[in-house]
């Protein structure tokens, strides 16, 4: 939640390129992946297991329309094509985007995302996971249902919310590792463009240091569980990755 907070309010300077948006696009879209991922917090605190899965699919849906949108414009923005109608529309509620699968496909097929998808598709961890939030959404199993009543003594309670937890920093590591393939620049320390704008000359270097939040997410979250991750991102981009 601390995350998408600060990057929400970081990456609002950087104009969103191929829509008439004046400001950025995203910075919106992860203010509402912090509200769900606040809205999480709280039906888990009242112990409803089940429902927390049914959000958790749409923090999921959120990341992949995310990454979906940036890679769109990126592929199809130029001054032949300075306006991306199928994002300007979406933005403007005159077009859905694609379903689910459809957006998955294209990300997983993109030769920029090549190294990065790699990585992500040494196993079907996200295939599983997509597997157990649509299982709770539509109570696939009679089990799911008694996850959303905390009066009832279920053995294994504690082993559901490990599971959770561990599901939600795969998409947090999923969603971040791509966003840092296409826009390394929404990571960056503000120490560079904040010396432009007092007049100074910025630190040799500067530019390419990350922010002080998106090191402490690398050295809790994503490094701590994926270090294979971490390692094609220091590799793929010249943002000094900690």
């Amino acid at each position: 939640m601390e995350f998408y907070e600060k990057f929400s309010m970081s990456v609002f300077p950087f104009v969103t390129m191929g829509t008439k948006a004046i400001g950025n696009i995203d910075s919106y879209v992860y203010s509402s992946m912090q509200g769900t991922i606040e809205s999480m917090r709280i039906i888990l605190l009242m112990g409803r297991i089940n429902d927390a899965y049914a959000l958790l699919r749409k923090y999921h849906d959120s990341a992949v329309i995310n990454v979906y949108s940036s890679l769109y414009l990126k592929n199809n923005f130029s001054i032949e094509n300075f306006i991306v109608e199928k994002i300007n529309n979406w933005l403007r509620g005159k077009e859905k985007l694609p379903e689910y699968r459809i957006m998955s496909q294209y990300i997983r097929s993109s030769e920029v995302f090549k190294p990065i998808n790699d990585v992500f598709g040494v196993d079907d961890r996200y295939k599983r996971l997509r597997d157990r939030c649509n299982g709770h959404t539509h109570y696939n199993f009679y089990r799911y249902a008694m996850l959303n009543d905390n009066e009832i003594h279920i053995e294994n309670r504690g082993s559901w919310l490990d599971r959770f937890s561990e599901d939600v920093r795969d998409i947090f590591v999923l969603h971040l590792a791509y966003i840092f393939f296409l826009n390394d620049h929404y990571l960056m320390s503000s120490d560079y463009l904040d010396s432009l704008e007092c007049g100074m000359p910025p630190v040799d270097g500067s530019q390419y240091w990350v922010a002080p939040f998106t090191q402490e997410v690398f050295d809790k979250v994503i490094t701590s569980r994926r270090p294979d991750v971490t390692a094609v991102l220091r590799i793929n981009s010249a943002m000094q990755i900690p």
